[in-house]
């Protein structure tokens, strides 16, 4: 009888600690995916922006260490680059260049889905999972299925209340990244058709705006 009592003992443990191992926390879950951007040394895709009511669209390439491009086709022909010194905005119903040199130290907030990106929002955010670790819909009704997680921030200095993202489960590639303010401002970025790896030359985050354009400086920090 004992013997039969420790062997049905050690059979629970035993499926407890399989549970066990196949649990991933939010957390660690996080940073396979930011050791995933890691391992990315360049990248291209199609970004849908919403920010408020106004909705953007866009390709958007990345290369590794801080190079950002986001070439726009709603609006038509309006240009975002970082080459790793400065942000410039080309704005064409205006004829406008907004330019404003940032500070090494800043450059990680070039773009949220990039290693720098990820490496801030797990310093300065608590991750959670929104649902579990199992993959659920995008949408309601939607085919699609991803990882949900929920970053709240550490302190109140931070820009955003709270950062939501979807991630592919095969790939660690994120589908879509929702950013709320403390006023209640949502910015939110879809990413579909990535292209990783492609070998992106430099000259493609050097940017050309039409010379007829009027030129802003550190427009940033203006009054």
């Amino acid at each position: 009888m004992k013997k039969r009592f420790a062997v049905c003992v050690l059979a629970f443990f035993s499926v407890a600690l399989a549970n066990a191992q196949s649990i991933l926390t939010a957390a660690e879950f996080f940073q396979t995916v930011s050791a995933r951007y890691g391992a990315i040394r360049d990248y291209e895709a199609m970004a849908d922006i919403r920010a408020g009511r106004q909705t953007m669209e866009g390709k958007i390439s990345f290369k590794r260490p801080d190079l950002l491009r986001i070439d726009f086709s709603r609006p038509e022909n309006q240009v975002i680059t970082y080459n790793g010194d400065t942000l410039t905005v080309y704005l064409p119903g205006s004829d406008a260049v907004l330019q404003q040199v940032v500070e090494k130290s800043s450059a990680g907030g070039a773009g949220l889905a990039t290693p720098q990106g990820l490496s801030l929002m797990s310093r300065y955010y608590a991750v959670a999972y929104e649902v579990g670790q199992d993959a659920v819909p995008l949408d309601d009704g939607s085919e699609e299925m991803v990882v949900k997680l929920v970053l709240s921030r550490r302190n109140t200095s931070e820009a955003f209340r709270f950062i939501r993202i979807a991630v592919l489960p095969d790939s660690k590639l994120i589908r879509r990244i929702e950013a709320v303010t403390p006023q209640g401002e949502t910015f939110s970025f879809s990413f579909t058709n990535y292209v990783l790896n492609s070998g992106i030359s430099d000259q493609r985050f050097i940017y050309d705006p039409p010379s007829s354009a009027n030129y802003y400086n550190n427009f940033l920090f203006s009054e």
